[in-house]
Protein backbone atom coordinates (compact mmCIF):
# COMPACT_ATOMS: atom_id res chain seq x y z
CA UNK A 1 0.00 0.00 0.00
CA UNK A 2 1.32 3.48 -0.81
CA UNK A 3 2.12 5.64 2.25
CA UNK A 4 2.23 9.43 1.49
CA UNK A 5 6.14 11.38 1.96
CA UNK A 6 6.76 13.44 5.10
CA UNK A 7 8.58 16.53 5.22
CA UNK A 8 10.10 17.74 8.31
CA UNK A 9 12.66 20.59 8.91
CA UNK A 10 16.09 20.29 6.24
CA UNK A 11 14.37 18.86 3.63
CA UNK A 12 13.73 15.59 5.65
CA UNK A 13 11.48 13.48 3.56
CA UNK A 14 10.46 9.53 4.51
CA UNK A 15 9.10 6.55 2.81
CA UNK A 16 8.67 3.02 2.97
CA UNK A 17 12.53 1.72 2.64
CA UNK A 18 13.32 -0.41 -0.40
CA UNK A 19 16.42 -2.46 -0.56
CA UNK A 20 19.40 -0.24 -2.82
CA UNK A 21 18.97 2.57 -0.50
CA UNK A 22 19.04 0.29 2.94
CA UNK A 23 22.06 -1.60 1.79
CA UNK A 24 23.70 1.83 0.84
CA UNK A 25 22.78 3.34 3.75
CA UNK A 26 24.27 0.62 6.20
CA UNK A 27 27.99 0.26 4.04
CA UNK A 28 30.01 -1.72 4.98
CA UNK A 29 31.63 -0.62 8.03
CA UNK A 30 29.93 -0.23 11.65
CA UNK A 31 27.35 -1.63 13.63
CA UNK A 32 24.85 -1.39 10.80
CA UNK A 33 26.95 -3.50 8.13
CA UNK A 34 27.41 -5.97 11.23
CA UNK A 35 24.09 -6.54 12.28
CA UNK A 36 21.66 -5.70 9.20
CA UNK A 37 19.11 -5.32 11.86
CA UNK A 38 18.83 -9.17 12.77
CA UNK A 39 18.99 -8.92 16.36
CA UNK A 40 15.56 -9.13 17.15
CA UNK A 41 15.25 -11.19 14.80
CA UNK A 42 17.67 -13.87 15.76
CA UNK A 43 16.70 -15.23 18.97
CA UNK A 44 18.86 -16.83 21.81
CA UNK A 45 22.18 -17.82 20.13
CA UNK A 46 20.92 -17.78 16.38
CA UNK A 47 22.07 -14.28 15.80
CA UNK A 48 25.73 -15.25 17.17
CA UNK A 49 25.47 -18.31 15.16
CA UNK A 50 25.30 -15.95 11.72
CA UNK A 51 27.74 -13.79 10.10
CA UNK A 52 27.17 -10.49 8.71
CA UNK A 53 26.57 -12.08 5.48
CA UNK A 54 23.81 -14.29 6.42
CA UNK A 55 21.76 -11.48 8.58
CA UNK A 56 22.77 -9.12 5.06
CA UNK A 57 20.79 -11.76 2.94
CA UNK A 58 18.17 -12.53 5.83
CA UNK A 59 17.12 -8.96 5.52
CA UNK A 60 16.97 -8.49 1.71
CA UNK A 61 14.51 -11.41 1.95
CA UNK A 62 12.60 -9.32 3.47
CA UNK A 63 11.84 -7.28 0.83
CA UNK A 64 12.19 -9.73 -1.81
CA UNK A 65 9.08 -11.95 0.18
CA UNK A 66 6.26 -9.79 -1.50
CA UNK A 67 4.80 -8.12 2.40
CA UNK A 68 5.32 -4.91 3.40
CA UNK A 69 8.55 -3.36 4.09
CA UNK A 70 10.38 -4.04 7.45
CA UNK A 71 10.81 -0.70 7.98
CA UNK A 72 10.70 3.17 6.52
CA UNK A 73 13.84 5.47 5.44
CA UNK A 74 14.57 9.08 5.94
CA UNK A 75 16.55 11.16 2.61
CA UNK A 76 18.00 14.09 2.57
CA UNK A 77 19.48 16.16 -0.43
CA UNK A 78 18.62 12.93 -2.65
CA UNK A 79 20.30 10.04 0.08
CA UNK A 80 18.69 8.07 2.33
CA UNK A 81 20.29 9.33 6.32
CA UNK A 82 17.95 7.15 8.54
CA UNK A 83 16.24 3.94 9.23
CA UNK A 84 13.72 2.94 11.53
CA UNK A 85 12.91 -0.83 11.69
CA UNK A 86 9.00 -1.54 12.19
CA UNK A 87 6.86 -5.05 11.96
CA UNK A 88 4.57 -7.07 13.20
CA UNK A 89 5.74 -7.47 17.36
CA UNK A 90 5.80 -11.61 16.19
CA UNK A 91 8.51 -10.76 13.83
CA UNK A 92 10.85 -9.53 16.78
CA UNK A 93 11.10 -12.79 19.36
CA UNK A 94 14.20 -11.71 20.76
CA UNK A 95 11.82 -8.40 22.08
CA UNK A 96 9.25 -11.12 23.31
CA UNK A 97 11.65 -12.74 25.50
CA UNK A 98 13.17 -10.11 27.06
CA UNK A 99 13.77 -8.61 30.56
CA UNK A 100 11.77 -5.51 29.80
CA UNK A 101 9.03 -7.00 27.28
CA UNK A 102 8.22 -9.95 30.41
CA UNK A 103 8.32 -7.70 32.86
CA UNK A 104 5.50 -5.24 31.83
CA UNK A 105 3.44 -8.73 32.05
CA UNK A 106 -0.44 -7.43 31.88
CA UNK A 107 0.44 -4.31 30.09
CA UNK A 108 1.37 -5.86 26.87
CA UNK A 109 -0.27 -9.07 27.20
CA UNK A 110 -3.93 -8.11 27.25
CA UNK A 111 -4.44 -7.81 23.54
CA UNK A 112 -6.78 -10.61 22.07
CA UNK A 113 -4.88 -13.39 21.11
CA UNK A 114 -6.72 -13.92 17.09
CA UNK A 115 -5.57 -10.03 16.84
CA UNK A 116 -1.80 -10.03 18.50
CA UNK A 117 0.17 -11.12 15.96
CA UNK A 118 -0.71 -8.76 13.53
CA UNK A 119 -2.53 -5.81 14.71
CA UNK A 120 0.66 -4.61 17.26
CA UNK A 121 4.05 -3.83 15.67
CA UNK A 122 7.09 -2.69 17.16
CA UNK A 123 9.43 -0.21 16.36
CA UNK A 124 13.10 -1.95 16.85
CA UNK A 125 15.76 -0.19 15.73
CA UNK A 126 17.28 3.54 14.80
CA UNK A 127 20.23 3.76 12.33
CA UNK A 128 20.68 8.01 11.88
CA UNK A 129 23.84 8.23 9.17
CA UNK A 130 26.82 10.56 10.97
CA UNK A 131 26.04 14.20 9.97
CA UNK A 132 22.92 14.04 10.63
CA UNK A 133 22.02 13.07 14.07
CA UNK A 134 20.51 15.30 16.47
CA UNK A 135 18.52 17.28 14.10
CA UNK A 136 15.02 16.00 13.53
CA UNK A 137 15.82 12.64 11.51
CA UNK A 138 14.70 10.18 14.56
CA UNK A 139 11.38 12.17 14.88
CA UNK A 140 10.83 12.14 10.56
CA UNK A 141 11.30 8.42 10.82
CA UNK A 142 9.37 7.72 14.03
CA UNK A 143 6.20 9.76 12.33
CA UNK A 144 6.78 7.38 8.94
CA UNK A 145 6.99 4.52 11.28
CA UNK A 146 3.88 5.09 12.50
CA UNK A 147 2.29 5.79 9.37
CA UNK A 148 3.48 2.53 7.76
CA UNK A 149 2.38 0.39 10.35
CA UNK A 150 -1.07 2.17 10.45
CA UNK A 151 -1.45 1.70 7.01
CA UNK A 152 -0.55 -2.02 7.25
CA UNK A 153 -3.36 -2.96 9.35
CA UNK A 154 -1.67 -2.28 12.81
CA UNK A 155 -3.97 -1.09 15.58
CA UNK A 156 -0.89 -0.44 18.03
CA UNK A 157 2.40 0.09 17.52
CA UNK A 158 4.51 -0.57 20.47
CA UNK A 159 8.36 0.57 21.39
CA UNK A 160 11.14 -0.14 24.08
CA UNK A 161 13.24 3.08 24.23
CA UNK A 162 15.76 3.97 26.91
CA UNK A 163 15.38 6.41 29.59
CA UNK A 164 18.59 8.66 29.23
CA UNK A 165 17.47 10.74 32.52
CA UNK A 166 17.52 6.89 34.51
CA UNK A 167 20.07 5.66 32.51
CA UNK A 168 22.88 9.22 32.04
CA UNK A 169 25.85 6.93 30.99
CA UNK A 170 23.60 5.68 27.73
CA UNK A 171 25.78 6.24 24.95
CA UNK A 172 25.14 6.22 21.39
CA UNK A 173 25.56 2.18 21.08
CA UNK A 174 22.99 1.93 23.56
CA UNK A 175 20.10 4.48 22.35
CA UNK A 176 19.45 2.62 18.71
CA UNK A 177 15.91 1.51 20.51
CA UNK A 178 15.02 5.57 20.50
CA UNK A 179 14.49 7.72 23.92
CA UNK A 180 11.75 7.64 25.72
CA UNK A 181 11.48 11.53 24.93
CA UNK A 182 11.85 10.84 21.41
CA UNK A 183 8.37 8.53 21.65
CA UNK A 184 6.72 10.53 24.10
CA UNK A 185 6.60 13.66 21.71
CA UNK A 186 5.05 11.86 18.99
CA UNK A 187 2.02 11.09 21.33
CA UNK A 188 3.29 7.53 22.82
CA UNK A 189 2.22 7.16 26.05
CA UNK A 190 4.30 4.50 28.99
CA UNK A 191 2.60 0.86 29.92
CA UNK A 192 5.44 -0.17 31.76
CA UNK A 193 8.57 0.81 33.61
CA UNK A 194 9.02 -2.20 35.33
CA UNK A 195 13.01 -2.38 34.15
CA UNK A 196 14.33 1.21 35.41
CA UNK A 197 15.90 3.32 32.67
CA UNK A 198 13.69 1.31 30.33
CA UNK A 199 10.10 1.76 29.24
CA UNK A 200 7.42 -0.11 26.97
CA UNK A 201 5.63 2.50 25.19
CA UNK A 202 2.47 2.55 23.16
CA UNK A 203 0.19 4.45 20.38
CA UNK A 204 -2.94 3.74 19.26
CA UNK A 205 -2.96 4.26 15.64
CA UNK A 206 -6.38 2.53 14.59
Amino acid sequence: MAQRGHEAAGAITTAPADWPAVEQLFGVRGEPSRCWCRFFALPGASFGATQPADRKAQLKNKFDGGGPAPGVLAHRGGSAVGWCAVEPRHCYPRILRSQVFRAAGAAVSGDSAGDEQSCVWSVSCFVVAPGHRRNGVAAALLGAAVDHARANGAAIVEAYPVDPAQRPKAGPADLYQGTLGLFLGAGFEVVSDAVPGRAVVRLRVA
